[in-house]
């Protein structure tokens, strides 16, 4: 009898123990790719993203960032999203307008060639952008820009002849086009795998901004650089619709909260380095 007592005694701790820690415990994870390295701006601000949503959820909600294209590469990031292989991910937005051109208006040459008129750009540009994205169960969480971008090549530049021939390396759409038409030879390579590119000689110019040239390492095979503040091209952070509903409402607003503090940062952050 005193032993049933005593496993009966047990048994009620042990139940009220798991139901006064379960709910506290429990944790849902995410994995966020991105295609850029872990030390730059965009990457660390995810990771920030990250702490500052499992920070405000006590750990409910835990978010693992994939820098460098570890996880996906960059043009199969938005398809994980959408099919749910990946909760949540960044991409240029860019990439994506073969899919729609929308997605490509932020690279127009000249268009919006300073901070503030790439602000309002992303403005004007987020309603078409998230309404295109619902549509594939994606949700937009925000937006950050690179800085303005110029041209990098092996050799002195002073007409568009001189172009003529060059290996162009070519991200989107736009880059492609411009290749095209000063009769370089565009080839598709992505930020991940641009450092090789130039070492191997795949590549001997393409059109980007400073940050990415720092990356690459661009000092190390490429001789000139113009700073033409072409565009202001911006990455967008996404997440998978039902991996977020299924989220609870308190969950949801930390979520979201942090997203519009990693957008103010993110801008603040690339406004600065741009002025160094």
């Amino acid at each position: 009898m005193l032993k049933t007592a005593t496993r009966l005694a047990l048994a009620a701790g042990a139940a009220a123990f798991l139901a006064a820690t379960g709910p506290a415990t429990a944790q849902t994870k995410w994995n966020l790719p991105a295609g850029y390295p872990a030390n730059n701006p965009h990457s660390e601000n995810l990771v920030a993203f990250a702490k500052d949503v499992e920070a405000a959820t006590k750990g409910k909600l835990q978010i693992t960032v994939h820098p460098a294209a570890s996880l996906f590469k960059v043009p199969e990031i938005k398809r994980a999203v959408a099919t749910g292989q990946a909760q949540a991910g960044e991409v240029l937005i860019s990439v994506l307008e073969n899919e729609d051109p929308i997605f490509g208006v932020d690279v127009v040459p000249f268009l919006a060639t300073s901070f503030a008129d790439a602000k309002k750009l992303w403005k004007a540009q987020r309603p078409a952008v998230e309404k295109k994205l619902a549509a594939q169960g994606i949700m937009v969480l925000f937006a950050v820009p690179w800085p303005p971008q110029g041209i990098y090549a092996k050799k002195e530049l002073n007409t568009i002849e001189d172009m003529k021939g060059l290996k162009w390396r070519a991200y989107n759409v736009g880059t492609a086009r411009i290749g095209e038409l000063v009769g370089a030879q565009a080839v598709t390579i992505q930020a991940a795998e641009l450092p090789q590119a130039l070492a191997t000689g795949v590549v001997n110019s393409f059109m980007s901004s400073g940050a990415t040239g720092y990356d690459s390492k661009v000092w190390e095979t490429l001789t000139h650089f113009y700073d033409t503040q072409a565009w202001l091209p911006k990455n967008i952070t996404m997440a998978n619709k039902a991996a977020f509903d299924a989220l609870d409402k308190p969950t949801q607003e930390a979520v979201l909260k942090a997203a519009a503090a990693a957008e103010e940062r993110g801008w603040k952050v690339w406004e600065e380095k741009t002025k160094w």
